[in-house]
Order: C-alpha cells, then structure tokens, then sequence
C-alpha cells in the first residue's frame, strides 16, 4: 500500500539521520536528498520540522552536527525512540495509521518497568476503524471525491464528499469535507463513517480554506466567513497560561501591564470557537471586544447564576 511505503520510508531516513548525528558524523543536506532520493526541500524539513526541535544538533558550514558530549541512550533501539519522540510531528505528514505504530511504543509507559514518562491521552478509540480511516487518507492525499454511509444515531445517509482533513478536537476525531453537490463545508464524526468508496472525480482546495483548517480552534469553525477579531482581558494566571500554549495560531499579545495581566487579540469564524473556552477560564477571562461575543457570555453568565439561586 502507498501509505506503507512512505511510512517506512521516511521513518527509514529519519533513523538513518539520527544514528549517523549519534555516531558523529557531520551530514550535507545535498547528499542526504541524493542517497535517499528525495528532494532537498524535503530533507531540510526533516531537521527544521521533525529533529532539530527534539535533539540537540545544528549546522556548522552547511552541514548538520550533533552537539559535543551529547548522546543518545542505548537502552532501546534508535527507531523506538525516534517514533516516540516525533509522535506529534510526525503524525500530521504521515497519517492516522501511524498512530499504531506509536501505540505499541507508548504502551511501554504504562509497563511494569521504570520510565519517567507518564502520558495521559483522552482521544476517542478508533482502532476498529482503521480501514475506512485508510481509504479515506488515501482520498485526501489524491484529492478524490468519496461516496460514504453515514450512520450517527437517528441519521442514516448516504452522502458524496470532497474529504480534507481528519482532525481531533476535544479528543473526538472528525472528517472534515466539503459536500459534493453544493461545496458547503461539513464536519463528521469519523467512527460513524461506514462504506467509503473512492471515486474517479477529483478536487481541489483553495489557500484561503487551508489556512481556514489550519487556524480553526475547535469544531465550530466556518468556510467563507470573513474572521473577525476578538480581543480579550486576562489576569496574571491566564496571561502564564496562555503564553505556554497559545489559543490558536492567530493568538497575539496586543498590552502586557505590570501585574501581570495582559490583552491578546485571536481571529476566529464563529462565536462558538471561543465561548467553551471562555466558560472554561471563568473567571480569569473578560471579553473587550466584540460587543457581540461581550453580550452572548454575559448572558450565559446570568443564566448559570439564576439556576445557583
């Protein structure tokens, strides 16, 4: 299969690259993309992308080093722990099949032997699901439309898509496409997939719609809406917070004051991208602007506060 084959491939190269910084060894982008015939682009995104945010290595004259006195552990093989370490970065470039590979090494932290690791992940399981999940990487890579039965309780359908993207927000796993007939953008829980055939018919996705994906917070995200700016008031714990791990891509700090509070500005499509968000931050939160979005939660402030009295 295709997707067997990249993998393998490039979790080969990546092995391959680590031992070689490991073992000393200084390494020229020009020669990498020739022996393992692939692009130059593609091997510098190897470093910029996957290792050199994970490992200690640098360029010196061209060529990629790993720092003096630094060395991997021998106690497990190089590629186990490559997996392991790259799981993130790699998962998004080779697809969802890859996460049974990674399951097998993330179970050694549950074990009975001593790691200094401990992980919680709270995904949805879709490990019965991996078939359809194949089928439809394998559309989304070629661009293909698909026909599908979807099944989610009481709706029973069959629907024609143009598949983009599967994604994980809040720990459900969805299928986000574009409606063949009428290319409104939809969203669909994944398990409830069934029957995918690929067609013949191919697509294809504009700029603006990638960003759209790449910038949506949660599922709530919309197509051909315009996004508009929110800009919010946090207090000393919310402004550490947030600085570690940014709402969204679109996230900037706009004020920084003394006592630590701050005023960021994020972009977002719909007011249920940041409302369960701002549930969850009271009372750490305030909302500045827009009046709209500062009219909604404070509603739904009022409501809750009625039903504690």
């Amino acid at each position: 299969m295709a997707y067997k084959h990249d993998y393998d491939k490039t979790l080969t190269r990546l092995n391959n690259i680590i031992a070689r910084l490991n073992s000393g060894e200084a390494l020229s982008i020009k020669e990498l993309a020739q022996e393992f015939n692939v692009s130059t682009r593609t091997i510098q995104r190897d470093f910029n992308e996957r290792l050199v945010s994970l490992y200690p290595i640098y360029q010196d004259k061209k060529k990629w080093k790993m720092q003096k006195g630094f060395k991997i552990e021998k106690n497990s093989s190089v590629e186990d722990m490559i997996v392991l370490d790259i799981l993130e970065k790699l998962t998004d470039g080779l697809g969802t099949k890859f996460s049974t590979k990674a399951k097998q090494l993330l179970s050694k932290i549950k074990n009975d032997h001593f790691n200094p690791i401990y992980a919680k992940l709270n995904i949805e399981d879709i490990t019965t699901s991996f078939s359809q999940i194949a089928k439809l990487e394998d559309a989304i890579k070629e661009k293909r439309e698909i026909s599908c039965l979807y099944n989610f309780g009481d709706y029973c359908h069959q629907l024609d898509l143009k598949p983009l993207k599967i994604v994980i927000f809040e720990g459900f796993w969805y299928l986000v496409a574009l409606d063949a007939r009428n290319d409104k953008l939809k969203k669909y829980h994944l398990k409830s997939i069934g029957n995918i055939e690929i067609k013949e018919n191919e697509f294809h996705t504009t700029k603006k719609l990638e960003e759209t994906l790449e910038n949506a917070i949660n599922i709530w995200f919309e197509k051909d809406v315009t996004p508009f700016e929110v800009i919010l008031e946090l207090d000393e714990i919310a402004t550490k917070i947030l600085k570690r791990k940014p709402i969204s891509s679109t996230q900037s700090f706009l004020k920084e004051y003394d006592d630590g509070s701050s005023e960021i500005s994020i972009k977002i499509t719909h007011e249920m991208e940041l409302l369960p968000l701002l549930r969850y931050w009271i009372p750490h939160i305030k909302v500045i602007s827009p009046d709209s979005l500062k009219k909604q939660f404070k509603q739904e402030l009022k409501k809750f506060l009625q039903k504690l009295t």
